[in-house]
């Protein structure tokens, strides 16, 4: 069972995308198929502006509740922006590259979940 840490890391993220309109957010608990993280989130922005506004707003977020982001890769190109916070990774993608690389179907085996079942 994924720590309270990670819940309410993933209910905060979640929280920070619908924030900022993100598009389709899913929530996909993989902590019973990797040792990665508990949790990853993919979300969708319709540019680089919006896409960049949502990893802001993630990554201020989570900072303010005292989860720091260890790495984040892609912001400047804001195709595909990778967020590590540990327990939770975060990927907001536009709408291409999130259709071309497919990471719902890729974790597969893990489990969706809705934002309600982080509480």
């Amino acid at each position: 069972m994924a720590g309270k840490n990670s819940r309410e890391m993933a209910k905060l993220a979640y929280e920070a995308l619908a924030d900022k309109k993100a598009q389709d957010i899913k929530i996909i608990n993989i902590e019973e198929v990797s040792v990665l993280a508990d949790y990853f989130i993919i979300a969708s922005g319709s540019n680089r502006n919006q896409i960049q506004a949502m990893a802001d707003n993630v990554e201020e977020i989570l900072h303010k509740a005292g989860y720091p982001v260890r790495q984040t890769e892609g912001y400047s190109t804001a195709n595909w922006i990778l967020m590590d916070f540990g327990d939770l990774i975060v990927h907001v993608f536009d709408s291409e590259n999130r259709l071309f690389y497919d990471l719902e179907r890729i974790w597969r085996d893990g489990r969706s979940i809705t934002a309600e079942e982080l509480d």
